[in-house]
């Protein structure tokens, strides 16, 4: 239970991206669907401990988050305010926002998009007793302290690596104690030239007597800083998709009734799987593939045919595919023609005929990614490219298609040990097309865009 005081998430803001070598704010790059700040966002409104939420934003780019916040009904945001020159300033502009009323506030970074719900929940929890709160995590790499030597920077000290903790965000603070920690510090005239690097070292070096509580941290918990992090956020958040548990059958029925969902390549397999589970949530499928009435992926006009014939359109799967075996050396123009029309040109044509129906519905649609060949077979220069082509797809369409309500992800059947963009072979068999059609459905029925969703058969 909360205690009677409110808490108010800060999303600090302000950077530029230096860092990760981008004239924009980092925290307004694109991962996994949505920029960064959205996804932080989200996890904060989206809390039942956080009362409202103030954003200090990079000058210059307030008004494009107030839109977001507009546009996805983030209705804790309070305020959207122009961060300062330095963290310190930007903290203390948040701070001077809050008002004189006691409460409590959780100051996060906001290109820290990965944070796990409970952290927040045991900050608050913590800040019943507490009157400050760092979340951190044990070090696992050996630190040395350094010192000038004669011949260049040469080891003094190594510190107990068991006592040592790599800090995250969110810090926790009353607001009183914080206040009173940076009036403090900006009457030294010594804090400009050593400024803290967080804000629990500020409470530290003027507040000393003020206990600072730990709450464990998560090594999920990065902070998207350089280049190679952007990566490693993308890749967290497709793992965390994949992971995430599936919506109920209360939840799918409620999703799918009555609702029309458009399947291309439903005459067998994974298509034909998706069909029978959509239907049995109540949904109103139509499927079309070559086999069922000659509709080909391929053929723009055979794909904006099919759908005028539907009508209302709220969900569209494309499940139609071709797998390619054998060396691309060897392989004829019409073979790789046919694996490319099918695999890459097919998806586009579905995508561009489907547009104007999801736009209209608010709707999803849902990609597939090729299967792969077994171990021992050849073949994968194609498959894996054509495979990049539809992931590379389903996140482009997804960033350009959310202002206007559509969803687009993709669904990535893949053998155990081989999830997108991992090299190798695969040596064991592809999941069931029930098992895909399962998660399928659940991704249709969720709020999820932009994600690449991996369906792992059972290892055996």
């Amino acid at each position: 239970m909360k205690s009677g005081l409110r808490t108010v998430g800060v999303l600090l803001a302000g950077g530029v991206g230096q860092r990760v070598g981008l004239g924009t704010p980092k925290q307004l790059v694109r991962i996994a669907g949505r920029s960064i700040i959205e996804h932080t966002l989200a996890l904060f409104n989206a809390s039942p401990e956080i009362d409202e939420i103030i954003v200090l934003m990079t000058p210059g780019f307030t008004a494009e988050v107030g839109e977001l916040v507009a546009a996805r009904g983030f209705g804790k945001v309070s305020h959207v305010l122009e961060g300062g020159a330095t963290r310190s300033e930007t903290t203390w502009r948040a701070l001077r926002a809050l008002g004189d009323a006691e409460c409590n506030v959780l100051l996060h970074d906001a290109v820290r998009p990965l944070l796990e719900p409970r952290i927040i929940t045991e900050c608050v929890e913590a800040l019943k007793e507490a009157s400050a709160v760092e979340v951190a995590i044990p070090s696992s790499d050996t630190i040395v302290v350094t010192a000038q030597g004669p011949g260049g920077e040469v080891v003094r000290e190594v510190p107990d690596r068991s006592r040592l903790r790599r800090v995250q965000t969110p810090q926790g603070f009353r607001l009183s104690v914080i206040r009173e920690a940076y009036e403090r510090a900006f009457a030294d005239p010594g804090f400009a030239l050593r400024p803290a690097t967080d804000d629990c070292g500020v409470v530290l070096r003027y507040l000393p007597e003020v206990p600072i509580v730990v709450v464990p941290g998560s090594e999920r918990n990065i902070k998207v800083t350089h280049p190679v992090d952007v990566h490693i956020a993308e890749r967290l958040f497709q793992l965390a998709a994949s992971a995430a548990p599936l919506p109920s059958q209360d939840a799918l029925r409620e999703a799918l009734d009555g609702r029309s969902v458009v399947v291309f390549g439903g005459g067998h397999g994974i298509g034909a799987a998706v069909a029978e589970l959509a239907r049995g949530h109540g949904a109103v499928v139509r499927s079309f593939s070559r086999s069922l009435d000659g509709v080909h992926v391929e053929d723009a006009a055979s794909v904006a045919k099919a759908l005028a014939e539907v009508g209302r359109v709220d969900f569209v799967v494309n499940a139609a595919e071709v797998l390619h075996v054998g060396r691309l050396a060897e392989a004829s123009e019409a073979v790789v023609a046919g694996a490319v029309d099918v695999n890459v040109l097919g998806p586009v044509n579905v995508a561009r005929a489907a547009h104007p129906y999801l736009r209209e519905s608010g709707g999803a649609l849902l990609f597939y990614t090729a299967p792969g060949p077994r171990r021992g077979q050849a073949g994968h220069g194609l498959y894996r490219a054509t495979k990049a082509a539809v992931v590379e797809l389903t996140r482009a369409l997804a960033d350009e298609w959310e202002g206007e309500g559509i969803r687009v992800n993709c669904v990535n059947p893949c053998r155990p040990g081989t999830p997108v963009g991992a090299s190798g072979q695969e040596p064991h068999a592809l999941p069931s097309p029930r098992a895909v059609a399962v998660t399928s459905v659940g991704v249709l029925a969720s709020g999820l865009t932009g994600q690449v969703v991996d369906v792992l058969a059972d290892d055996e």
